[in-house]
């Protein structure tokens, strides 16, 4: 008979797992032994989960991390809220003490760890036997990678591994959900039926693969395209002659943007993810709307219009063939040119242009996320990642996984704030030799909050000020090159070496 080991790396072979995403500990050791693929180490879990999500969402396939009994996941939890709201396929295993000496409270012991991570898995569970836990694995795989994708979590305990069991039946399973046609067949009727159609565009078609059926259905039927509030993916190119620009979250801008059409389609969106509280209808009164969307939670929280729930991309190749041609009269998004000058709109203009040509932008600077609309225009499927959350410290790490998921230049725009969560990230992405340049927008400050408190009638915000730190530093005691800088004369030529190393590199970018 196989042991629970033998089993487990069988189940991790036939879903795909090529890595194993951790740090280790005494619980977790005996997974460890014999193991048929890389470990890929990272100085705490947070970093962990954030390279294990990014190297998830970029290679397309499942990955595999595992945690250290409690502490561990709780080091991890930032994460995988994240990971969570990304909708990213991750299976968390994590090491529990032995089973004979669980009823004494031991040390580096989980308590209930089956819901310490919920809400923020799909499913969890500690199973019941040792020779449960490869059956456990297929099952968390299986639910990973159904439609909505997500993080699962299952608990092991450190003496299952040796113990006998048998070889676990292995499913081979279609998981897409195909929308009902008469569904679309109603949004068909519904663009069709209008003077002005709208598409606005989230996280969920960049998950089905679906930027290519978006460009047909838009350029088929004369539809204007927005990116749907705080969409974690790319979208559409937003150089293309019928992309209109982002929709903010907030409610009564939304409505303003919205009032000059009358059909909008929601696809892989929630109608619509707000930062503030508003007032008044969530799109215009006069327009209809439809949601299309593989997450049934999407259409549940509808607050009105309608709504059919499949595959994204699925969902678009039916529409592009079902609808009727039109032509586009409507306008499109317009960058702008900011003067030279130390500021994030004029750096990010500097990254676009020098940027190379296939280069996968991953970001986490939220001030700069508007100047980053902008001027850095995203024109390719793949090429853009940021967290769903709104939680800080994914996006270092991620941008690690990101370019060990496929093989073009990663380029990490980062805040100097959201960088400091992570930052013993950059010794993985040393010891991984990641093609990432990490360009830290350093305004010494947790300049988004400081900008979002006028909201709540506030002049000053205690605890925002970064003032002192030193990345170049930083960066190099952990193996990455990385340099200063902090005029406009440097910048070229300090993004093109940046750019032009196969490895990791930093630059600590002083802007206003």
């Amino acid at each position: 008979m196989p042991t629970v080991r033998e089993a487990a790396f069988r189940v991790f072979e036939h879903f795909g797992v090529d890595r194993l995403f951790g740090n280790p500990g005494s619980t977790e050791l005996p997974m460890l032994k014999a193991m048929p693929f890389p470990y890929v180490m990272g100085l705490n879990e947070a970093v962990v989960m954030g390279m294990a999500d990014g190297y998830a969402r970029a290679a397309r396939r499942p990955a595999l991390v595992n945690l250290h009994s409690s502490a561990g996941t709780g080091h991890s939890l930032g994460n995988l809220f994240t990971a969570y709201k990304n909708n990213t396929p991750l299976v968390v295993t994590a090491g529990q003490q032995a089973r004979s000496i669980l009823p004494y409270d031991p040390f580096l012991f989980a308590e209930r760890p089956s819901e310490f991570p919920r809400p923020f898995v799909k499913w969890a569970l500690e199973p019941a036997r040792a020779e449960d836990v490869p059956l456990a694995l297929v099952r968390a795989f299986v639910t990973a990678l159904t439609p909505p994708m997500g993080p699962v979590f299952v608990s092991i305990p450190v003496d299952d591994w040796e113990r006998d069991c048998e070889w676990p039946g292995l499913p081979d399973l279609t998981l897409r959900t195909l929308p009902d046609p008469a569904g679309i067949e109603r949004i068909a009727a519904m663009l069709d039926g209008s003077s002005k159609p709208a598409l606005i565009v989230g996280t969920g078609c960049a998950n089905s693969g679906g930027w290519n059926a978006a460009i047909a259905l838009a350029e088929k039927a004369g539809l204007s395209v927005w990116a749907a509030p705080y969409a974690a993916r790319e979208t559409f190119p937003e150089d293309h002659p019928q992309f209109a620009g982002f929709l903010p979250a907030w409610r009564d801008k939304i409505q303003a943007l919205l009032a000059p059409f009358d059909a909008i389609l929601v696809a892989g969106a929630p109608v619509f993810t707000y930062h503030v509280e508003g007032s008044g209808p969530h799109w215009p009164a006069h327009a209809r709307l439809m949601a299309l969307s593989e997450d049934p939670q999407h259409l549940a929280a509808l607050p009105g219009g309608g709504g059919v729930l499949g595959e994204v991309r699925a969902g678009l190749e039916l529409l592009a063939d079902a609808v009727a041609g039109r032509m586009f009269s409507g306008t499109r998004h317009q960058l702008k040119d900011p003067e030279p000058a130390m500021t994030a709109a004029y750096v990010l203009k500097r990254v676009a242009a020098l940027r190379p040509a296939d280069a996968v932008i991953v970001e986490e600077a939220p001030t700069a996320r508007g100047p980053e609309h902008d001027t850095l225009p995203i024109i390719r499927e793949g090429g853009f990642y940021t967290c769903a959350s709104g939680g800080l410290g994914y996006s270092l790490p991620a941008a690690i996984g990101v370019a060990m998921g496929q093989n073009d230049k990663v380029i990490a725009v980062l805040g100097d704030g959201s960088a400091m969560y992570t930052i013993q990230g950059l010794y993985a992405a040393h010891k991984e030799g990641a093609g990432v340049s990490f360009v830290i927008l350093n305004n010494a400050g947790y300049a988004a909050l400081t900008g979002f408190s006028a909201e709540f009638g506030m002049n000053h915000v205690p605890g925002c000020d970064l003032s002192g730190l030193e990345f170049v530093p930083l960066a190099e005691a952990q193996g990455v090159p990385a340099r200063l800088v902090d005029n406009v004369e440097a910048l070229d030529s300090a993004l093109a070496w940046s750019f032009a190393q196969a490895g990791p590199t930093l630059l600590d970018v002083r802007i206003a």
